[in-house]
């Protein structure tokens, strides 16, 4: 019999690679840092219950098309499409390379909350992790910092922050600039509250409402209640025997990633790295690092202005509590 509320599953390693920061690797492990509560809806055919898909379908003459004649295209102006090949597209990926490059250190308080995607959450690695990994956490909570990173998570490369949290690493995938509206596209008050019509009498009510209403973060305070309701429903129909037997297709699990660099000779490698941002490197540097088995990290590059999405046709539509 079908559970409305399954175990989560334990975590499952999503990516292998390694943190890199000036001559520094540190092998990691890239993990979900959310679970999905909410409710999933299928499509069954009422008649006999089997999953119903998708049909890829010609907008204008209503037939399906079979995949070997789908092309993909980019609309550029109103009707006009430029139609770019697989190899095309394939070649505009940036180069996989198992690494979060860390490019800069920023104050911990400077990235707006609008910026902050999807979290990860990153664990050491294979021999020798856990103390450079130790080393980066520890580090960036003394100084009050956290890194700005490039990483490419299957074929696309995202921006990311890398932040300590607690025990460990979260590495949380941040919008690119461009991908944020500029302000001054809504019909904001002005922001001083005098020319917004607000006040002192009325910021001073405000401001004690505020602290009225003060209380400390806690996440089980809050809970979502259509999930809540939907799974009660479903445990009622449970109880009661209306249930239908459905035959779903197995899915295939992910391969695994490649595993990242081993860490060899920490206090050389931070003592060189050091040399290298001041300007004093020596010459045999990049030798050495090549004898040690390790690259230095490289700039990537600034990913195009716009690419060509990746369409997947899904078998499954999901409602989502908001």
């Amino acid at each position: 019999m079908p559970k409305s509320k399954p175990k989560p599953p334990a975590p499952r390693v999503l990516w292998k690679g390694s943190i890199s920061f000036g001559l520094v690797y540190i092998p990691v492990a890239l993990y979900a840092a959310t679970v999905n509560h909410g409710i999933d809806f299928d499509w069954l055919d009422k008649r006999t219950m089997d999953p119903v898909g998708y049909k890829r379908v010609n907008k204008k003459t209503g037939r399906e098309v079979a995949r070997e004649q789908i092309v993909k295209g980019v609309e550029y102006e109103s009707g006009q499409y430029v139609v770019l090949s697989n190899k095309e597209i394939e070649a505009a990926y940036p180069k996989t390379t198992q690494t979060v490059t860390i490019e800069r250190f920023v104050p911990a308080d400077s990235i707006p909350f609008i910026y902050l995607d999807r979290p990860y959450y990153l664990a050491p690695s294979g021999r020798g992790g856990s103390k450079v990994y130790a080393l980066l956490r520890d580090t960036l909570k003394r100084v009050g910092r956290i890194g700005i990173a490039r990483v490419v998570i299957q074929t696309k490369e995202h921006l990311a922050v890398l932040v300590p949290a607690g025990p460990g690493l979260v590495l949380n995938l941040l919008r690119w600039g461009t991908d944020i509206r500029p302000w001054k596209d809504l019909p904001l008050p002005a922001e001083s509250p005098k020319q917004a019509g607000v006040t002192e009498h009325e910021l001073k009510m405000a401001e004690q409402l505020v602290k009225d209403m003060s209380d400390d973060w806690d996440p089980a305070d809050f809970e979502d209640s259509f999930t809540e309701k939907i799974t009660k429903l479903i445990d009622e129909k449970v109880k009661a025997g209306q249930t239908e037997e459905v035959t779903k297709p197995e899915a295939s699990e992910e391969a695994e990633g490649k595993r990242g660099s081993n860490v060899v000779d920490l206090t050389e490698l931070l003592q060189r790295s050091l040399r290298k941002n001041r300007g004093k490197s020596e010459p045999d540097e990049d030798k050495s690092a090549d004898a040690a088995g390790k690259t230095p990290a490289k700039k990537a590059r600034k990913p195009p202005a716009r690419k060509a999405a990746r369409k997947r046709t899904s078998a499954k539509t999901s409602r989502k509590a908001a």
